[in-house]
């Protein structure tokens, strides 16, 4: 009876995505080219942000407008198009992945893209070259190292403006954060909890977690 009810709850989560997804705006074929791509040529494409994140991405953008994007994580470049898709005019979105062996990946499709020219990429440790790049950022997408989530937040907060954003993904990583007393050995459960306490705790921001897939922190700067 238990499993039969897990599924039944699995195949409802299912439907409902879905459903979400076909009652949303379309996913563009460009964006759709590099799901099927990235799904052939890389091990852990559900790392992919994919359709319905993706419109949500572009959404917040839209709604915030800012001009300088910093997003932490680019894996094979998604998640940045849908960044760059939604900004204004002038706007330009700077994407920090560390594995370099997807650089060519990534840079194909910027390139087969309409808005190659709105993505300066950067490969290396984000840990290292935040320190490095000049000036503030309106908005900061993080979904890189789980592990890293609370580092990564205090190398962009003063970077961002007060009334500026950040979000951060998989906060709810897959239910995870219930659990009360995480394996030793799963450093990215234990990290993401301490991320998640530490930020309901924190007054520099406003905060709130959504319930969008595996988790979505909005922080707005006070």
């Amino acid at each position: 009876m238990q499993l039969k009810q897990a599924t039944q709850f699995d195949d409802h989560d299912v439907l409902i995505d879905a459903y979400m997804a076909t009652h949303s705006d379309a996913e563009p074929d460009w964006l759709a080219a590099i799901a099927r791509e990235t799904h052939v040529r890389t091990i852990n494409p559900r790392m992919l942000s994919g359709h319905f994140a993706g419109r949500i991405l572009k959404m917040l953008v839209r709604m915030a407008r800012p001009q300088r994007v910093l997003e932490i994580g680019t894996f094979t470049g998604y998640s940045a198009l849908c960044l760059a898709e939604g900004l204004p005019d002038g706007g330009h979105v700077d994407t920090i992945e560390i594995d370099d062996e997807l650089e060519d990946f990534i840079r194909e499709n910027f390139r087969q893209s309409p808005y190659n020219e709105r993505i300066t990429l950067h490969i290396g440790d984000a840990l290292t070259l935040i320190p490095q790049l000049e000036g503030t950022f309106d908005f900061v997408f993080i979904d890189a190292d789980k592990r890293a989530y609370r580092d990564y937040y205090e190398l962009v907060l003063p970077k961002v403006p007060s009334g500026g954003f950040i979000v951060a993904d998989n906060t709810l990583w897959d239910g995870k954060v219930l659990m009360p007393n995480p394996p030793t050995g799963d450093h990215q459960t234990i990290e993401i909890k301490k991320f998640n306490d530490f930020i309901a705790h924190d007054e520099r921001i406003e905060k709130v977690i959504l319930p969008l897939r595996d988790g979505l922190t909005l922080m707005m700067k006070k």
